[in-house]
């Protein structure tokens, strides 16, 4: 058990490091890295039960306050929840190493399922559980606009950027940070025409929090004040910032030095940091520009391929960004990034991938933290959040229109059986809210019964 903070001279607790081993905090930060299945929801769910419910490590609302910070960066939620977390809790270090714990277990499986999927994919049993898969994952992409719909298309002005963002991704084709752009526009106007409409209400739906009598209080409680390396300064910023901007570049010309600027892992680095920037909304909403970039643009892998990957990483804990590493890690291997050596180019093509798509977010965190939070309920420094999170619904809705052309349509000609799997899911996630993995361990074994009777 953690020891409880020192009070101040007025009995609340001190503005001192809050007082939880490293051992403790590693050994947790550790688990929950493998343990961390669902999505961000359910992930955020599993900290907070932990977090603040059991061990009392941090308060109700100032878990809730860390999270709307969270919600208003691009990048994946929770991961920035654990290193905003273990930032505050035990500084820099301690906020790398709970990022870095969280994502770990989650690479080093989704790069091994990788190998096995290029080296064994094409066997039959591999064969029937992807078949079986794939449209799974077509109703998850649907579920997860659905439900994020409902939490942010509060009104029509934001149900309108959904349904613009929609059109524009699916039948005019512009690219995905145009439609960030338009997006954060029509809300920076609205904050200013209508404030009302673009209004951030995310901790607002939870309530305000409660502690039952005779609880301890937590490590970090409502009143505590914030620790001296959580407040703003300009030489903090900078020096995070630094190091950031050090570790991407020079990260990026070690690639381009190694194996020429022009060649896939170069190019890896530069596009998933571009792609790092712009997933406002969680993994979903910039699975649209990887699959763009990716399969369109650069042609690491097949649209068959990106399905694939995405069902793969669905059944990983961690947060499902990872899928970049399969993108980087099949890229890597069909591009021959490493002449003669394919195992060795996707191994270090899903390490570029996932380098160049977490690094920023860490900076975000370390860098941004006080000077964000104190800009927070400021309205205009909201409203464009809002609105580019209501294009973001529409951007989703047309990922699973993409994944559903080339699952439910290949080669011109209509898959019955896998629309069946895909509405038997829909009705299991949605109305039945059965969780992500029992639905891909259910549809995968109709997909093998369906193979073999084939």
């Amino acid at each position: 058990m953690a020891d409880r903070p020192s009070l101040d001279e007025k009995g609340k607790p001190s503005a001192s490091l809050f007082c939880v081993p490293w051992r403790e905090a590693f050994l947790y930060w550790l688990k929950l890295g493998f343990i961390s299945f669902g999505g961000p929801a359910g992930q955020i769910a599993l900290m907070h039960a932990e977090l603040v419910e059991r061990r009392r490590w941090i308060s109700e609302q100032r878990f809730l306050h860390a999270l709307n910070y969270c919600m208003l960066l691009p990048g994946p939620e929770a991961t920035q929840l654990a290193v905003y977390i273990g930032w505050l809790m035990h500084r820099t270090w301690g906020g790398i190493m709970a990022g870095l714990l969280f994502i770990l277990p989650s690479l080093l499986l989704l790069t091994g399922l990788s190998w096995a999927y290029m080296a064994y994919g094409s066997l039959p049993a591999i064969a029937g559980i992807l078949y079986g898969m794939k449209p799974a994952v077509v109703a998850i992409v649907l579920a997860a606009a659905w439900r994020i719909g409902k939490r942010t298309l509060r009104n029509r002005a934001l149900m309108a950027i959904a349904l613009g963002a929609f059109v524009a991704i699916s039948f005019m084709e512009l690219p995905f940070p145009a439609i960030v752009a338009a997006a954060a526009l029509l809300g920076w106007l609205g904050g200013r025409l209508r404030p009302a409409l673009f209004a951030l209400g995310a901790a607002a739906a939870h309530g305000p929090s409660t502690t039952p009598a005779g609880r301890l209080p937590a490590l970090i409680d409502d009143d505590t004040p914030t620790p001296l390396h959580a407040r703003f300064s300009w030489t903090g910023l900078v020096r995070a910032a630094a190091a950031g901007l050090a570790l991407m570049g020079g990260g990026w010309l070690l690639l381009a030095w190694l194996f020429g600027v022009d060649r896939p892992l170069a190019q890896m680095g530069w596009f998933f940091t571009k792609a790092a920037l712009m997933t406002f909304g969680g993994a979903y909403a910039v699975l649209p520009y990887v699959y763009q970039g990716g399969v369109e643009h650069f042609h690491w892998l097949s649209a068959a391929q990106m399905v694939d990957g995405l069902a793969l990483g669905e059944t990983t804990p961690g947060p499902l960004i990872m899928v970049v590493a399969f993108v980087g890690f099949v890229g890597a291997w069909t591009q021959q990034a490493i002449a003669g050596q394919p195992a060795l180019a996707g191994v270090l093509g899903a390490a570029v991938a996932a380098w160049f798509t977490f690094v920023p977010s860490f900076v975000l965190i370390l860098a941004g933290g006080p000077l964000v939070e104190s800009t927070r309920g400021n309205i205009r420094m909201t409203a464009p959040l809002t609105a580019i999170s209501a294009a973001v619904v529409g951007v989703i809705a047309s990922l699973a229109l993409f994944f559903g052309i080339h699952v439910f349509h290949p080669s011109g000609r209509w898959e019955w059986p896998a629309m069946l799997i895909a509405a038997a899911a829909a009705v299991a996630l949605m109305p039945y809210k059965q969780g992500t993995i029992r639905v891909l361990l259910a549809c995968a074994i109709a997909g093998i019964v369906l193979s073999y009777r084939v």
